[in-house]
C-alpha cells in the first residue's frame, strides 16, 4: 500500500480553501467515498450518507462540495446539519445509514477545516479504506461511471438530528438518578455542541450556566473550550457553580472542572471512569486502553486494582482498534478523549461528562474529591512547528538527542516524540519522577529538531 498523501490520523485536515481543503478536493473525495460505499451490501434501494459539521464558515462550502461529489455517483446524501462527532457516528449507525462524513477541524482554529469518515457500523474507516478513497480519486474507474437521469443521488436535510442524539445522551444517563440541585458550567467552544450540550443537562434536572454557545463562523476554539479551560475555571468559581464540562470543537473530547476551580485532564477522568466500572464488574477482562501519553502515575495506580493499562499509539482510533480487538469497554487519551464501547463507537465528551456526574450524584462526593484519582508523574509537552515530516530516525541529531535523553532517565521516566497526525508540528513530551530533570532535557531535544526541520 503506498504512503497515503490526504489522510492523517484523523482523516483529511488542512486550511479551509487551500488544498487539501478545496472543494474541488471535496467533491472527488465524495465520488471516491460513494464507489467505496457502493462496495459493500446493499441494505436498501438505494445508497444513503450523512453529512455533518460543526459551526467553522467554511463548512457550508465543504458541504455541498462532498455532498455533489456524493451525488454524481448515485448516493443519496442526508445533511443533519452542526451536530457533535459521536452524534454523527450514533446516527449513521441509528439511521442504518452506508457511511457517515464530518467536517471538522475539531480543536483547530476556524481558518482551519476537515473531514472524516465513519462506516455504516459507526465506526472510523480503517487505514486501508482511505487508502483506497485517494487511490480512486481522479481515477479512470470513477470516470467510467457517471449516473446519468434517475440515478443521480439527491440531497435533503434531517431536521430532527439533534433531538435523536439529544434522546440518545439521556438515556446513558441512569433513570434512578437526576442531575436536580446541581448547578453546571457548560463551554461548547462555540462548536457543533452548543445546542446539545445545554439541553441535555437542562433536561436532566440541572441549572447550565452557558459559556462558547453563540457560535458565529469565527469564534469556534478561540479561547473558549477544552483547550482553553481556564476561563471555565473562572466561571465556576464566580457563579460558584458544582463544577464546569469543557468540550472541543466537535464534543468528541471533554476537559472537566471542579468545584475549586481546579482543572481535571483526562487521565484523572479515565482513571476515575476505570476504577468505576471496576467496582461495579463491567471492566471487562481489568484492562484499560491508553496511549503513549497516558500518564505514568495512572498505570501505577491501576495496577494496585489489579488493572492492566495497555498502551497504543497516540490517536483515539488506535484507541478503539485495541478496545475493539480485545472487547475492552473503556479507553482513552490525556486530551479528554474517553470511548466508552459499550455505549457509542467513538470519544464523546458530553456521554463522558455524564457518566462522571452519575458517579458523583450517586456517591454524593464533590468532584475535587472523586477526581484525585491517582498522583501524577511530572510531565511536559512542547511542540514545534516544522516544515516536513521526515522519519525522525533519518535525522542523525535529533535521533541521537532523544537516544542520549533517554539514557539519562535511566528508566525512572519517559520520552515521547512524535509527529502531530493533524497539524504540522512534531510534540516532544518527557515524564519523570525528578520535575527539575525535564525541562532541560526536552530543551535539548527541541532544539535539534528546529535546527533540522523548524519553521523558519
Amino acid at each position: 500500500m503506498k504512503q497515503r498523501q490526504l489522510f492523517g490520523t484523523d482523516g483529511i485536515r488542512g486550511t479551509a480553501n487551500v488544498h487539501p481543503m478545496t472543494s474541488e478536493v471535496m467533491l472527488e473525495v465524495g465520488r471516491a467515498l460513494a464507489q467505496v460505499f457502493q462496495l459493500g451490501p446493499l441494505r436498501d434501494s438505494r445508497r444513503r450518507v450523512l453529512i455533518a459539521k460543526d459551526t467553522r464558515r467554511s463548512g457550508y462550502m465543504l458541504e455541498d462540495a462532498l455532498a455533489a461529489g456524493l451525488c454524481s455517483m448515485g448516493v443519496d446524501v442526508l445533511q443533519v446539519g452542526p451536530i457533535p462527532t459521536p452524534g454523527l457516528a450514533f446516527l449513521t449507525a441509528d439511521m442504518r445509514a452506508d457511511g457517515g462524513a464530518m467536517i471538522s477541524a475539531s480543536h483547530n482554529p476556524y481558518h482551519d477545516n476537515g473531514v472524516k469518515f465513519f462506516s455504516r457500523d459507526g465506526f472510523k474507516l480503517p487505514d486501508e479504506i482511505e487508502a483506497k478513497i485517494e487511490d480512486l480519486m481522479y481515477s479512470e474507474e470513477l470516470d467510467r461511471r457517471r449516473p446519468t437521469g434517475m440515478d443521480i443521488g439527491r440531497a435533503q436535510r434531517i431536521d430532527d438530528a439533534t433531538g435523536r442524539y439529544i434522546v440518545f445522551l439521556k438515556k446513558t444517563f441512569p433513570r434512578d438518578l437526576s442531575l436536580d440541585g446541581l448547578r453546571i458550567a457548560v463551554d461548547c467552544a462555540n462548536g457543533a455542541a452548543y445546542k446539545v450540550a445545554p439541553t441535555v443537562l437542562e433536561e436532566l434536572g440541572a441549572e447550565v450556566i452557558r459559556l462558547g454557545a453563540n457560535p458565529n463562523g469565527e469564534n469556534i476554539n478561540d479561547g473558549v473550550g477544552a483547550l482553553h479551560p481556564e476561563s471555565l475555571a473562572s466561571a465556576v468559581r464566580e457563579y460558584r457553580a458544582d463544577l464546569g464540562v469543557a468540550l472541543d470543537g466537535d464534543a468528541d473530547r471533554v476537559i472537566m472542572v471542579d468545584e475549586t476551580g481546579g482543572i481535571v485532564d483526562g487521565d484523572q477522568t479515565l482513571g476515575l471512569c476505570a476504577l468505576a466500572l471496576h467496582r461495579e464488574g463491567k471492566l471487562r477482562n481489568n484492562k484499560l486502553v491508553g496511549t503513549q501519553m497516558t500518564n505514568l502515575g495512572l498505570e501505577l495506580e491501576l495496577a494496585k486494582h489489579g488493572i492492566e493499562l495497555i498502551r497504543t499509539d497516540v490517536g483515539d482510533r488506535y484507541v478503539v482498534e485495541a478496545m475493539r480487538e480485545q472487547d475492552l469497554p473503556l479507553g482513552g487519551e490525556s486530551s479528554g478523549h474517553v470511548i466508552f464501547l459499550d455505549l457509542n463507537t467513538t470519544g464523546d465528551g458530553l456521554l463522558t461528562a455524564l457518566q462522571v456526574l452519575a458517579h458523583k450524584q450517586r456517591t454524593g462526593q464533590p468532584l475535587s474529591k472523586l477526581m484525585r484519582v491517582y498522583e501524577p508523574c511530572p510531565q511536559k509537552t512542547r511542540s514545534i512547528r516544522v516544515t516536513e515530516k521526515p522519519p525522525l530516525e533519518t535525522l542523525g541529531d535529533v535521533a541521537n538527542r532523544i537516544e542520549r535523553a533517554e539514557a539519562d532517565l535511566h528508566g525512572s521516566g519517559r520520552v515521547l516524540v512524535r509527529y502531530s497526525g493533524t497539524e504540522p508540528v512534531v510534540r516532544v513530551m518527557v515524564e519523570c519522577q525528578d520535575a527539575a530533570r525535564i525541562d532541560p532535557l526536552i530543551e535539548e531535544i527541541c532544539k535539534e529538531i528546529d535546527r533540522a526541520i523548524g519553521e523558519r
